[in-house]
């Protein structure tokens, strides 16, 4: 059997999103990595624009965690990692997408510029811009320590995709020593935790620390 292939970094947080996901599953995938710029043809013919990550299955190529995860949560439905209920399918589509572009935005400033930049560009990173990043952050923890429901998930008192999507980016944060103070978001604090260490995350967050140097 030919493996399906995932192109990216795993620092990517929507690269390790795909991942974690993946792993919930059973579903395994190989990892090619690539970086930003990368010109693979495999990677190309996936993702025209060099969007991480790509995905192919067989014949079958697509780009962007959500499309592949579309993709697999229809090939492998169990475990479900969608909700049937339409509102909580619906609420689960929501936390996916406020991590891809709310969570992701904020983050990015603070990992790009004090990580990517400097560790992998050669460039300084902007401060400032990191700076704004981590007050950017403030209102999401705000968000998120309301929202958390005693049961630990998101949705529907079970882990769904929504979870996966909600802990990926706080893990490049994490890497910044960027964590929430745990005094005024206990329930935040504790939701990552044991998010963190469920398969997914925790095969791949120690591979990560050793990558960046990170004790």
């Amino acid at each position: 059997m030919i493996a399906m292939i995932l192109y990216g970094a795993p620092l990517s947080p929507y690269v390790r999103k795909v991942m974690a996901y993946a792993a919930e599953k059973g579903v395994e995938l190989e990892l090619v990595p690539v970086g930003i710029g990368d010109s693979n043809p495999d990677f190309i013919a996936c993702s025209p624009f060099g969007k991480m990550p790509g995905f192919r299955d067989g014949d079958f190529g697509i780009s962007d965690s959500t499309a592949i995860i579309t993709y697999l949560e229809a090939k492998f439905p169990e475990p479900a990692m969608l909700p049937a209920d339409p509102a909580d399918r619906a609420r689960t589509i929501w936390f996916e997408e406020f991590a891809d572009t709310i969570v992701t935005a904020a983050g990015g400033k603070i990992f790009f510029n004090r990580v990517v930049s400097p560790k992998f560009l050669g460039k300084p990173g902007d401060e400032a811009a990191a700076k704004q990043g981590e007050a950017d952050m403030l209102p999401i923890y705000d968000y998120l320590e309301g929202v958390i429901p005693a049961s630990g998930y998101l949705v529907g008192d079970r882990l769904t995709l929504a979870d996966i999507a909600v802990a990926s980016p706080f893990v490049n944060t994490a890497h910044c020593s960027i964590i929430p103070d745990a005094a005024r978001y206990p329930k935040l604090t504790a939701y990552l935790a044991a998010i963190w260490q469920r398969p997914g995350f925790a095969t791949w967050i120690p591979r990560e620390r050793k990558m960046l140097g990170i004790a």
